[in-house]
């Protein structure tokens, strides 16, 4: 094998965003990919970055961390409603399938980090670990397993659902009293109803930023710890 060349895994491509993000990490300095684009949609292969990086002065074991640092942290994902970050969540693929003690372990871990003893399931091969709308899932690929970590914010989402039922509410009891010609009367009712509404929707809202970093950097740390553990050589 040419030492030149130590692939991850043959068959994965990068990203025009991934292979920045891979030499950055490995230099320390804009991605020199500009010397070579990818043709769309067909991406970039750990020996082509590789090959990159030597033209480039760039050890090839420093593309090849990088790329593995990256593949630990997986996918992340974003639900949004309004521009507000709702639920996030994390994928990330695994070369391997994890023994049953991993599996504990990694139960061990989610219920310190997220502090909830939550329930285990399985079913078949899938194994889940859910408290309330967190939820984990291992579930087999071809080569090895995928896991999932998904969460969304239930008290924002409650908060914001409320806020605009009783404003849409608000409203319309306005545009009725002021049919029946009693808009004068029933106004201080209506606003009150409508700042309450105005004040659930707020509440929900000025959380979930924070909410979903928090969530976003620990579901990172979890995702990147079993995928390093699983990558590493096993004992005999």
């Amino acid at each position: 094998m040419n030492r030149d060349h130590l692939p991850l895994m043959s068959e994965r491509r990068y990203t025009e965003e991934e292979v920045s993000a891979i030499f950055a990490a490995a230099t320390q300095e804009p991605s020199p990919t500009r010397a070579r684009s990818a043709s769309p949609g067909s991406g970039l292969t750990l020996s082509d970055l590789q090959d990159i990086g030597r033209q480039a002065g760039i050890p090839a074991e420093a593309v090849a961390h990088a790329a593995r640092a990256l593949d630990a942290r997986g996918q992340s994902s974003t639900y949004s409603i309004l521009g507000l970050p709702l639920g996030v969540g994390r994928t990330v693929e695994l070369p391997r399938r994890l023994s049953d003690r991993e599996w504990e372990h990694l139960v061990g871990r989610l219920r310190e980090v997220f502090r909830a003893t939550g329930t285990v399931h399985s079913f078949g091969s899938v194994r889940e670990w859910r408290n309330g709308n967190l939820h984990v899932v291992l579930e087999p690929t071809d080569t090895g397993e995928r896991l999932r970590l998904h969460t969304m914010s239930g008290q924002a989402r409650a908060n914001m659902v409320g806020g605009a039922i009783s404003v849409g509410f608000s409203a319309a009891l306005a545009a009725a009293t002021a049919v029946a010609g009693q808009a004068g009367r029933a106004l201080p009712g209506i606003v009150f109803l409508g700042l309450v509404g105005v004040g659930m929707m707020a509440s929900g809202a000025l959380r979930l930023p924070s909410w979903s970093r928090r969530r976003a950097r620990q579901m990172e740390a979890i995702a990147e710890k079993v995928a390093t553990d699983a990558a590493a050589p096993t004992s005999k």
